[in-house]
C-alpha cells in the first residue's frame, strides 16, 4: 500500500492528540495516511488495552486512514532495538510514505522519546538495500522528509499546520478516547499526570498559541529533520 504520510506514534491516542487536525486535513485532501502504533497502551493508568482497542477502532472510522497497524512492542518498556527499528523499517519500505511524522526524541515520557529515536533510526535504515534484501520485503527506500510532533517539551517549529477549518472534529475525535479523559477512580481528578490540566483543554492551549503565530485560530507545530527547501512538496501535504 502506498502512503502519502506514515505517522509513527507509542500510544492509540497520541497521534491523535498531537497532530489528528493534520491528519483530518490530509485524508480530507485525498492524501493516504497511515498510523503505526508502537504498543496498546496496556499498562496505562486509565482504560484497559481491551478499551484502548475499541476506542481506536472508533478514531479510525472517523479518520479515514488507508493504514493503522502495531508494532506490538510493550506498553512503558519501548526501546529502539535492532529488531524493533528493522520491523518499522520494513512498514516504511512497504508503504513507502513521502512524510514520515513521529515523536520528537526530546519527551518526558520515556516510550514517547524512544519512539522518536526509533523511528529516526528506522527511517534512515529503510534506505540501505542491503538490508532491504536480506530482509525479503519491499526495495529500499527511505521517506523524503521526516518531521516530528510535539508531545510534552515544546520546541520552535519549522511549520505550523492550520488545524482551524477541522479544530470541532479533532475534538470528537479526541473524544474517541473516553477512558483517558474520565477519572479512573475515586482519586483521579481527570487531569494530566504530569501537568494538571485535563488533555483536552491542553491541546487547546497549544492549538491556539500556534494557531496565533501563524495567524489562524488553531495550528499544530512540526519540527522538520533538516532544512526546507521553498516549494518542498512536504509543505503542500
Amino acid at each position: 500500500m502506498k502512503l502519502d504520510v506514515l505517522v509513527i506514534a507509542a500510544h492509540p491516542d497520541d497521534a491523535e492528540i498531537c497532530v489528528g487536525g493534520s491528519i483530518l486535513r490530509w485524508c480530507d485532501a485525498g492524501r493516504a495516511v497511515g498510523i503505526v502504533d508502537l504498543t496498546r497502551g496496556e499498562l496505562g493508568t486509565r482504560g484497559s488495552a481491551a478499551d484502548r482497542a475499541a476506542e481506536t477502532a472508533a478514531a479510525n472510522l472517523q479518520m479515514r486512514l488507508a493504514l493503522r497497524t502495531n508494532l506490538e512492542q510493550p506498553d512503558g518498556r519501548v526501546t529502539p532495538t535492532v529488531e524493533a527499528r528493522e520491523r518499522l523499517a520494513r512498514v516504511m519500505r512497504e508503504t513507502a510514505p513521502e512524510v514520515v511524522i513521529a515523536q520528537h526524541t526530546d519527551d518526558l515520557h520515556p516510550d514517547h522519546a524512544a519512539t522518536g529515536w526509533l523511528a529516526r533510526q528506522a527511517w534512515y535504515l529503510a534506505g540501505l538495500s542491503r538490508l532491504a534484501e536480506l530482509d525479503g520485503s519491499a526495495p529500499a527506500r527511505r521517506p523524503k522528509r521526516f518531521f516530528s510532533f510535539m508531545g510534552h517539551v515544546p520546541f520552535e517549529p519549522t511549520l505550523v499546520v492550520d488545524i482551524g477549518p477541522v479544530w470541532e472534529r479533532k475534538c470528537e475525535l479526541v473524544r474517541c478516547y473516553a477512558s483517558q479523559l474520565a477519572p479512573g477512580n475515586d482519586s483521579d481528578r481527570g487531569q494530566h499526570f504530569l501537568f494538571g490540566a485535563d488533555i483536552l483543554s491542553r491541546m487547546e492551549t497549544r492549538a491556539r498559541f500556534f494557531g496565533e503565530r501563524i495567524g489562524v485560530r488553531f495550528g499544530e507545530p512540526l519540527l522538520a529533520l533538516g532544512p526546507l527547501a521553498l516549494g518542498d512538496p512536504s509543505i503542500l501535504l
